[in-house]
């Protein structure tokens, strides 16, 4: 981890217990990079569904690092390229050293990032391996079902005025369409000052191989009911950027996305994520 120090909000410090019973987004993602911060329920459902993954579980572990490195990307980007000194990163997931906060501070050392997550365990780890005060960065429990509380405590730490960097990376994927996910992202791209930018990445409902749709069969087989895998096709997940700027290259697969070295290296097998980042006119 870095030595970076963050700070927790009040509201987070009473947290709820952790169910290892049942599988959760963020350790399976954690499982999948290679992490230890996952239970025998996150890995036997991981094996299970990403089975059915384009390559299967080696296919899913290259995708979940294509993923994380086009996140590294992005930050460096925006911290870099665009200026940005504020970034609002939804659906964290576990801590790591290559987090948005790590890539920001490394860019920009007076940048400032407030994290967003629903996991006890992902808020646990931030607090227990980044809770040091100066309040360079923040975490807040929220669900990105409830955009007014994510943005009145990230308030606290962020200037709404000024341009901000959301970072919704493998995070939509999980928001059923019951729970209107255009419009909560929506409604907090309205909150935003124009010069601000949204990053996402979402895995994709088709694929040349493998089945997605087996894929997110078998995980709601074993996952939390309220928060379901839903892929969905190129063109609904292109509509979360309405009204909004895409940058070049668009909406790509995420090894795509500004590669490092300016080339795409390309393999045999097409990833399922795309993602793309666009600016608030």
């Amino acid at each position: 981890m870095t030595d970076r120090p963050t700070a927790a909000t009040p509201a987070d410090r009473d947290l709820p217990p952790i169910d290892t019973t049942v599988p959760h987004t963020s350790r399976i993602y954690d499982y999948l990079l290679g992490g230890h911060d996952h239970f025998e329920v996150d890995r036997r459902t991981a094996e299970h569904a990403f089975a059915a993954y384009p390559g299967g579980v080696e296919g899913a572990r290259a995708d979940a690092r294509a993923n994380r490195a086009f996140l590294g990307r992005v930050v460096r980007f925006l911290a870099g390229e665009c200026g940005l000194r504020q970034f609002l990163d939804i659906g964290t997931g576990i801590p790591n050293d290559d987090n948005t906060h790590a890539v920001a501070l490394e860019v920009a050392p007076d940048a400032r990032i407030v994290y967003v997550d629903n996991d006890p365990i992902v808020l646990s780890h931030a607090h227990a391996l980044l809770g040091r005060g100066d309040g360079s960065t923040a975490y807040v429990q929220g669900d990105l079902r409830r955009p007014d509380e994510i943005l009145e405590r990230a308030a606290a730490t962020l200037d709404l005025g000024k341009p901000v960097g959301l970072v919704l990376v493998g995070i939509l994927h999980v928001i059923a369409e019951a729970d209107r996910p255009h419009e909560c992202v929506a409604r907090l791209v309205d909150a935003l000052a124009p010069g601000s930018y949204v990053a996402i990445s979402h895995i994709v409902d088709r694929a040349d191989e493998g089945d997605i749709r087996l894929l997110a069969e078998r995980l709601n087989e074993r996952m939390r009911d309220n928060y379901p895998a839903t892929p969905r096709s190129p063109e609904d997940i292109r509509r979360f950027f309405d009204g909004l700027e895409l940058v070049e290259p668009g909406l790509v697969p995420v090894p795509e996305w500004r590669p490092d070295g300016g080339a795409a290296t390309r393999g045999r097998r097409a990833t399922a994520i795309l993602g793309g980042v666009a600016r608030k006119p």
